[in-house]
């Protein structure tokens, strides 16, 4: 299945409707908390635990807890000192892509 926008390929027409948001602009999935509004319900979902402090994602090294999951998976570099971002200038290594780019 083919997007009439971007000509973006996928394997179900339902992921061509979700896709199509971006070129629509729609975000039907709204926060019943702030009105925030989003294009799917999965990030809708990721948004109401800023409201709940829900944090489901546990470091299994510290039990330290995290809201989303990529927060936990930056979170874990700091146990294994993993910095897979590298200044193309000086060639300092960074544990996250934003850190690096304001060192730039």
């Amino acid at each position: 299945y083919k997007c009439p926008q971007c000509e973006k390929c996928f394997t179900q027409k339902y992921h061509v409707v979700m896709h199509m948001r971006i070129h629509t602009g729609e975000k039907p999935f709204q926060c019943s908390d702030c009105g925030r509004c989003f294009g799917n319900k999965s990030n809708l979902e990721k948004h109401k635990r800023t409201h709940s402090g829900e944090k489901p994602y546990k470091c299994s090294q510290c039990d330290k807890c995290f809201g989303h999951k990529n927060s936990l998976e930056y979170h874990l570099r700091t146990h294994t000192g993993e910095k897979p971002y590298q200044c193309s200038h000086c060639d300092k290594r960074f544990t996250e892509k934003y850190t690096m780019e304001n060192h730039m």
